[in-house]
């Protein structure tokens, strides 16, 4: 068939039109393509800034800690760390880090706020720190010099556009760093890195142990985690993603919001949420410590948490965290921790950890021979007054429980103590000095 003039020449123009506009249109994808690549890059560089601005001023108040010698200073220098440490934490939620485990990296910028306030709470009241809480303090800071130099190797790396990951989410082949492998450096540097012991009675050493709640429970699905997650949570699937999952010794799923301020992670065996946080600061305090308590109470009852004992709390601005412990024929197991969040303001549950009732919550059997509790109280110092008693399940050093009679007593200086007398043996396994205030208990 013959075109004739005419249409030979429309269909050189449609050529013509169609060629101009695929061109035109790959020509606004390429350059969409590069804003988001600017956007993306400058999104990553500001995180990092900010990180590693939070973690010069990590750096610079741990030093300062080391050389304070007041109670005052102890106390505004521990305030400004855990203040620091939760800005260096939103700062990594920026970052795409979802594939790396960085279980320790998290875990030194959660501890290393909370043990600073609790030494000062410790100086505050007349007590003086010892060797060892300084040589902890040292360790801390040594580890604070390092993630600095780290970080702002990474920094400089992404301003000179060499650690930008691709999109594939791969590290580009010519960094040297690069974002995720600065940060697997620094992980894998933790090899002395000290046990802190400060979260309260028997808290510590949560995180060495299997979990016992997920022992032979099946994997679950994300979309099973996330179902866990918002059903707790009570928001809708939309609202969560999946940010990335985790391996270790509670292998996790873990899901936040598009600003990052709700995060929850869910254990992949069994799918137990194992705790949720909610980035808010209530800016005033509407309802008192008790009414607290109580909206802490109803909400693990309402989540399957049966037989929890208040055992301890602590107010740290307007937010009030609360400890729990399971209770078992009136013995409490100290170490199926439980810790719930309450915002002062509303009384709204704003965190959850349970990490500790799930490495821990199992069935036990509880010896029936034991030595008397009479024969344990007259083994008390006659400096102590008893004024209540009870039983316990407490952790020792060596990973294991010890069964005890807990003994709540008064000093002559009017100090409460608590002293542990194990059961089988009647042996003294632990004493434990509470200092108590308006804002919480802290055990020495």
């Amino acid at each position: 068939m013959k075109l004739g003039r005419r249409s030979l020449i429309r269909l050189i123009l449609f050529s013509v039109t169609a060629i101009a506009v695929l061109f035109a249109r790959n020509y606004i994808l390429i350059k969409e393509n590069a804003r988001q690549q600017i956007l993306i890059k400058n999104n990553y560089t500001r995180a990092v800034e900010d990180l590693a601005a939070a973690a010069d001023n990590i750096n610079s108040t741990l030093e300062k800690q080391l050389y304070t010698g007041t109670p005052k200073q102890q106390s505004e220098l521990a305030d400004k760390l855990f203040s620091e440490a939760n800005m260096a934490k939103a700062a990594m939620l920026q970052l795409p880090l979802d594939e790396l485990q960085l279980e320790n990296t998290y875990k030194y910028l959660s501890q290393v706020g909370n043990y600073s306030r609790a030494l000062a709470k410790k100086t505050s009241s007349g007590k003086v720190m010892t060797r060892e809480e300084y040589n902890n303090l040292k360790r801390l800071h040594e580890y604070s010099k390092s993630m600095c130099d780290k970080i702002w190797e990474i920094e400089k790396e992404l301003s000179e556009g060499m650690a930008l990951p691709k999109d594939d989410n791969e590290q580009s082949e010519n960094s040297p760093i690069g974002i995720t492998e600065g940060f697997t450096e620094f992980e894998e540097g933790f090899t002395s890195y000290p046990t802190l012991i400060y979260d309260g009675p028997f808290s510590d050493h949560i995180m060495e142990k299997q979990p016992e709640l997920t022992k032979g429970k099946d994997k679950v699905t994300k979309e099973t985690a996330l179902q866990r997650c918002t059903s707790m949570l009570k928001v809708s699937s939309n609202d969560l993603f999946l940010r990335e999952e985790s391996a270790g010794k509670m292998p996790s799923y873990f899901f936040s919001d598009k600003d990052s301020t709700l995060s929850c992670a869910v254990t992949k065996r069994g799918g137990i949420v194992s705790y949720f946080l909610k980035s808010r600061n209530p800016d005033e305090k509407k309802i008192e410590i008790k009414e607290a308590v109580a909206s802490a109470e109803g909400f693990l009852s309402e989540n399957g948490y049966s037989n929890m004992k208040v055992t301890y709390y602590e107010r740290v601005g307007n937010i009030c965290t609360i400890n729990f412990a399971y209770e078992i024929d009136g013995i409490t197991c100290y170490a199926d921790l439980i810790k719930v969040s309450i915002a002062l303001d509303n009384g709204e549950v704003i965190g959850f950890d349970a990490t500790g009732y799930i490495v821990n919550h199992k069935r036990r059997e509880f010896p029936e021979k034991r030595v008397s509790k009479t024969s344990c109280e007259e083994k008390l110092s006659p400096y102590l007054e008893c004024f209540d008693e009870g039983k316990a399940l407490i952790p020792t050093e060596g990973g294991g429980e010890a069964y005890c009679y807990e003994y709540k007593c008064k000093s002559e200086s009017n100090r409460d103590v608590l002293v542990y007398f194990n059961a089988e043996t009647g042996d003294e396994e632990q004493i434990l000095i509470l200092l108590e205030s308006k804002d919480g208990t802290l055990a020495i």
